[in-house]
């Protein structure tokens, strides 16, 4: 397919999404992003990636890098992610997004930059030890998307931003060398109306930052392990309500029938409606139970996965050949704009 090609016949557009290797997936990761990614496979040409680069704009430790890139793709695949049918690779795998980041550096303002609230959040107070990467991470993130004309791109609510400076960067170089380029790609927000938060607090966002491993449901949980945290999630003495108002003020008790109404593909009400007056005690078991139904086929699938390197490495080459042949064409669009010399 050449960039300048349409979709697959009966697609409506071409999707963009990656994760970050920088720690274990999680139930949120799964609810909130591929589950979706899953479903998105039937209606759009998906790519997906691990987005490697975007990972060592904060420390990585080598070797920890290159098992949780392994493991990230090994998630998807497992959560439904179908390589033969959506494109799955590393990011660092096909060297066009590097090179369109660097052209982005010299369209996307300073202005701009300074006002992306996530580089604010993630540097702290110590800005000045921060990495260059990390201040001009949404251009490449621009890249990204871009250099596969994506026309929509899935993240989470924290993330519209970035869109929408992916959009200013795509009509500057449009305006700037008078082409047309590029798309202009709408946000799709993941989970949208749904937010998975920690076992722990329900006022956090479920996140493998948390500081209670007792917080979070990796992927890569046991039955046991699931069974443990479900039992040690923090509740309330409170029977579980008859309607859904009834959850308001009660974080932790929305929450749990939040991932119970997710993992069961029903509604909150629904929800809410089958478990009326039940003691957290027994809905506990019955939330157990489920999420080790549904988790349980992804957990070994990415262990059987993880096993055999070689199958995870071979998939995500394929994948980035197939990316490389949509990418290269549009780089060759933005080069000749820009005005470089052609290689010989």
């Amino acid at each position: 397919m050449t960039s300048g090609s349409t979709p697959r016949t009966g697609l409506s557009g071409r999707i963009l999404s990656g994760i970050k290797p920088t720690g274990d997936l999680h139930l949120g990761n799964y609810l909130g992003a591929l589950r979706n990614w899953v479903a998105m496979q039937k209606g759009y040409e998906c790519l997906f990636c691990v987005v490697d680069l975007h990972a060592i704009t904060v420390w990585q430790e080598p070797k920890e890098l290159l098992r949780a890139t392994r493991e990230v793709a090994a998630g998807m695949i497992a959560s439904g992610v179908d390589p033969a049918s959506s494109t799955l690779f590393v990011q660092s795998h096909v060297p066009a997004h590097a090179q369109l980041a660097w052209v982005f550096n010299c369209v996307a303002r300073l202005g701009w930059l300074n006002r992306m609230t996530q580089f604010k959040d993630k540097a702290g107070k110590n800005r000045e030890a921060a990495s260059a990467g990390l201040y001009v991470y949404p251009n490449l993130m621009a890249a990204d998307i871009l250099v596969y004309k994506a026309t929509h791109v899935p993240v989470g609510e924290d993330q519209k931003q970035h869109v929408e400076l992916t959009r200013d960067i795509a009509q500057k170089f449009n305006n700037d060398f008078g082409v047309n380029v590029f798309p202009l790609p709408e946000p799709v927000i993941e989970g949208a109306g749904m937010r998975i938060m920690s076992l722990r607090d329900g006022s956090r966002k479920m996140s493998k930052s948390e500081p209670s491993e007792f917080a979070c449901i990796y992927l890569t949980d046991t039955a046991d392990g699931i069974s443990q945290k479900i039992k040690r999630a923090t509740t309330d003495p409170n029977p579980l309500p008859d309607s859904v108002a009834g959850l308001e003020g009660r974080a932790e008790a929305a929450n749990l029938l939040n991932i119970y109404a997710a993992l069961t593909d029903c509604t909150l009400e629904q929800a809410v409606a089958e478990h009326a007056g039940s003691q957290f005690s027994q809905f506990k078991v019955r939330l157990t139970d489920t999420a080790v139904a549904v988790l349980g086929p992804i957990n070994a699938e990415m262990k059987r996965l993880m096993d055999d390197p070689a199958e995870i490495d071979l998939i995500l080459k394929r994948g980035a050949d197939k990316a490389t042949a949509i990418a290269a064409p549009v780089l060759a669009e933005v080069y000749k704009a820009v005005g470089f010399l052609p290689a010989s």
